[in-house]
């Protein structure tokens, strides 16, 4: 089984899908997953589930609830649940199971690697199919307690870093005309990470439109100094001033 939680929370094995109905029971696995092959205490489940409010019987409850999602996730050939009773808590260990977490993260460091050492087309493929694991907002309508919000955060910074690794892979391949329109939709949804700005000059400078590099400059420069009160970083400044010299230095900066 397939266990997918870089989006909605689903399960699939061969051709079927399958989701949680009880939203307890799906709180309680989404941690677990998150956790996989870690011990999650009793106290922190209890807090996934209920966050601050819990009931009087939660620890009753729990056990409940762990009973039923080993009963949903025991394998049809009477293989065992791989829900493990560990003090002080709970382990779901994954054993021949699957998690596009994991796969995400593996891949994530294989193109960090195959950056640092240049491998440009490396980097643009790990980076690509990475990002493809995602489905939608991690674990959306889970979130709020502090494992599934942590790990949230983690993804998603690494799944901009994802981003930001293959733009510049991109570039330094000469694909600085197809990432313009995706740069523009970038820096529109994060108007304040400066590394998909200079990335957005670099493509349109390379694409034959110095006017539009400039003016996307001065969007993110207005934009930091209403928002922070701040100026645009150094390597910003530079591409700028590059720009406007027309020196030819941006032409071969990211190659």
């Amino acid at each position: 089984m397939r266990f997918e939680i870089l989006g909605s929370l689903r399960m699939t094995d061969a051709d079927r899908t399958f989701t949680i109905s009880a939203p307890k029971v799906e709180c309680l696995l989404a941690a677990m997953l998150v956790r996989a092959g870690n011990v999650t205490s009793t106290d922190q489940l209890c807090a996934g589930i209920w966050r601050d409010d819990p009931p009087r019987r939660a620890t009753a409850t729990l056990h409940v609830y762990i009973s039923q999602l080993r009963k949903m996730l025991k394998g049809a050939n009477a293989e065992p649940s791989p829900i493990v009773t560990r003090f002080p808590g709970y382990v779901l260990e994954l054993g021949d199971h699957t998690l596009d977490a994991h796969d995400f993260q593996r891949l994530a460091q294989q193109g960090r690697a195959a950056a640092r050492a240049g491998r440009h087309g490396e980097v643009s493929a790990l980076c690509g199919q990475a990002l493809s694991l995602w489905r939608g907002t991690v674990l959306g309508e889970l979130r709020g307690g502090d494992i599934v919000d942590e790990f949230a955060t983690w993804a998603e910074e690494t799944r901009l870093e994802c981003v930001e690794l293959r733009n510049e892979a991109d570039l330094a391949l000469g694909r600085h005309r197809e990432l313009v329109g995706p740069l523009y939709a970038l820096v529109s949804k994060h108007p304040l990470i400066e590394a998909f700005h200079r990335q957005l000059m670099l493509a349109l400078y390379r694409s034959d439109r110095r006017a539009d590099a400039l003016q996307a400059f001065h969007a993110v420069r207005s934009s930091l100094d209403r928002e922070l009160g701040i100026s645009p970083c150094r390597q910003l400044h530079e591409l700028h001033q590059e720009i406007l010299l027309d020196s030819g230095a941006a032409l071969t900066r990211a190659a």
